[in-house]
């Protein structure tokens, strides 16, 4: 069993591991705010991000990255993409050689178009480097409701000991050796579900919603095979998974995005509003730039770049893929994805 334990990032999700965390070993949080973090150690609570949830008490915050990293066996990174690299920097003299870090964001580095695991091993070399992703929204699991989850590292050992760390009655934990299939999934399906909020917003059916869904699968398969990604993983929890739980529900940030520009408005008038990160605004131009830089092509994550940073609207966005040319429904897909299997005629 791991010993102590540091979640970097109290937001929603990271809360919600935590506090899973610190019922099977000592856990310390890191909050960027003092405030939070000694609501979180004092109250109990995270108001911020989890109000009606109460945390258990053996859960300890600081919003000293050193406090936080002090005796630390395994780190924990719940910050979004785009400030990922930075915290890590700041948190990297603390932590100890070997350490494993994992992941629990889902995006692309602008820039550098890194998964989180590469910023990891550049930033942290010699530790290992996996994620935790899924169908995962915080609000279900910290109220004990069920779902699951997927551990991804090439380290069966830590893999284990993060699956036993994070199992409860509620949570069902998996472990994958593809770390680079479930990484490119969790960034994709926020890109798609940006998308599929926007045919929501538009009130264009049932119909379009599982198209896009049907399509945005294709398209995360297509990339993730090319990058190195097992097959399997998109119709796994990590792919075909997490991609309807973010399409489909109330909770997802990025659906919400989708939806409200699907109504007409801009996305200067959303981001301000939301408290918390759709992380699929900031990755969805990395996304592209990644799929660009190795030949694949991604018409849906297009569309959406140009309604969120070109100025198109949501209707020209789907006016345009309605009308692109016609093709086989598997085209471009590995010939292991494509092949057709013998089906018994009983």
């Amino acid at each position: 069993m791991l010993g102590r334990v540091a979640v970097i990032g109290a937001g929603s999700w990271g809360t919600t591991v935590a506090a899973i965390a610190s019922l099977r070993t000592t856990t310390v949080l890191w909050a960027r705010s003092k405030k939070l973090a000694d609501e979180i150690d004092l109250e109990h609570r995270n108001g911020d991000y989890l109000p009606q949830h109460p945390l258990p008490e053996a859960l300890h915050a600081t919003a000293s990255l050193e406090e936080a990293m002090d005796g630390a066996e395994l780190v924990l990174m719940a910050v979004p993409s785009h400030g990922f690299r930075k915290i890590l920097m700041d948190a990297e003299p603390a932590i100890a050689s070997g350490t494993p870090i994992i992941s629990l964001a889902k995006g692309v580095e602008q820039g550098s178009l890194k998964r989180m695991t590469e910023v990891i091993s550049e930033v942290a070399p010699g530790c290992p480097a996996g994620v935790v992703t899924g169908p995962n929204f915080a609000q279900e699991i910290s109220a004990g409701l069920p779902a699951a989850t997927v551990v991804a590292l090439k380290e069966e050992r830590v893999a284990a000991d993060v699956q036993q760390l994070l199992c409860t009655d509620f949570l069902r934990v998996y472990t994958n050796p593809d770390v680079v299939g479930c990484e490119v999934a969790g960034a994709i399906k926020n890109v798609i579900a940006i998308a599929a909020g926007m045919a929501d917003g538009m009130h264009l059916g049932d119909n379009a919603r599982a198209a896009l869904i049907t399509r945005g699968l294709h398209e995360m398969a297509r990339l993730g095979v090319v990058l190195g990604g097992e097959p399997l993983t998109f119709s796994g929890l990590t792919g075909l998974g997490d991609l309807v739980a973010t399409c489909v529900s109330g909770h997802s940030r990025n659906r919400y995005v989708g939806e409200e520009l699907g109504k007409g408005r801009s996305i200067e008038e959303i981001v301000p509003e939301m408290i918390m990160v759709a992380e699929g605004v900031n990755s969805s131009p990395a996304v592209l730039e990644l799929a660009g830089r190795v030949g694949v092509e991604m018409p849906i994550a297009e569309q959406v770049v140009d309604v969120l940073y070109h100025g198109k609207t949501a209707a020209e966005a789907v006016s345009l893929l309605m009308r692109r040319e016609t093709k086989p429904e598997l085209d471009g897909l590995t010939p292991e994805q494509g092949r057709a299997r013998p089906v018994s005629s009983g």
